[in-house]
């Protein structure tokens, strides 16, 4: 599933939401609920008024389903992934995606549970996410070779940190073990 194709249903369909987000949404929720369903999310997602065609409504579902699968199989814990832009993007715009997951991610789990006594652990991964929204995403264009390395390195470790926050959340509140 192409981050572009899905980028083009929402601002087709207008969304304020940005795919990154949507996905963060989505994980979030799952992580509480592994039984929620895809039209719950798409809820949150657009206006009311707003009618999705049903290709376009396909492809989300799909989008979530697959999220879901990941998530819930025991077999595919380490093949989870956040959705995200290529890596051939721009720095500043994989950014302002991990930045977006992790608001989606923690609406999403507010969302579906926000009257519980979080688990300590649980209350530093959230705090670690709430830091992440706070990424600087200016990124200079001038950035010599060694500092934009830097910057990509540091991307690829918080992508892995949140991959592994997302499996502890999971495995710790979903309401079927809770």
């Amino acid at each position: 599933m192409a981050y572009l194709t899905i980028t083009r249903i929402f601002q087709k369909n207008d969304s304020d939401v940005s795919v990154a987000e949507a996905h963060g949404l989505a994980t979030g929720m799952l992580c509480i609920n592994n039984k929620i369903e895809g039209a719950i999310w798409l809820a949150e997602l657009f206006e009311q008024d707003v009618t999705l065609i049903d290709d376009d409504k396909t492809v989300l579902i799909a989008l979530f389903e697959q999220t879901k699968k990941l998530l819930n199989a025991e077999e595919n814990m380490y093949r989870y992934d956040l959705f995200l832009p290529a890596d051939d993007e721009s720095l500043q715009y994989q950014l302002e995606a991990i930045r977006s997951w992790c608001e989606g991610f923690l609406f999403g789990v507010g969302h579906s549970q926000s009257s519980v006594e979080w688990p300590r652990e649980i209350k530093e991964i959230l705090n670690d996410i709430v830091e992440f929204t706070k990424l600087d995403t200016d990124v200079d264009d001038e950035m010599d070779e060694e500092e934009k390395e830097e910057h990509e390195t540091a991307l690829i470790e918080i992508q892995e940190y949140l991959r592994a926050a997302v499996n502890i959340v999971k495995d710790q509140l979903n309401e079927s073990n809770i």
